[in-house]
């Protein structure tokens, strides 16, 4: 049975899957954690995308799981629809900016082959 926190779109001061705080970075860690959030926000940093597009930029997402993500991005404000596809908010570019250090330190992780903790 699928439990209500997974069938809505997070919102701080709500219960969300692992919390029942309603901190804001506990619904934001659960938006976030989602099959296909991330690589949703991803693919759209450098231009708008139809929904089309994007389906074929996420590879094997399906269109079901697809939209359901694009609903729950749009009802969290991170992206929106407009004339030229979906596209990310100044909010949801706020978050991608926070990820800049997040891919720096991911391309040191790879360059020492994936192991962080090696000597």
């Amino acid at each position: 049975m699928v439990s209500i926190a997974m069938t809505r779109t997070p919102r701080p001061g709500s219960t969300v899957r692992g919390s029942h705080t309603g901190k804001p970075v506990m619904a934001l860690l659960d938006l976030l954690g989602r099959r296909w959030a991330l690589r949703v926000i991803w693919e759209l940093r450098e231009l708008p995308l139809t929904s089309r597009a994007l389906r074929k930029a996420c590879g094997g997402i399906s269109p079901t799981v697809l939209n359901d993500r694009m609903r729950e991005l749009r009802e969290s404000g991170l992206i929106e629809l407009d004339d030229r596809g979906y596209a990310l908010t100044p909010l949801g570019r706020e978050l991608l900016d926070k990820f800049t250090p997040l891919v720096a330190w991911a391309e040191r992780w790879a360059a020492r082959g994936g192991n962080a903790y090696r000597a």
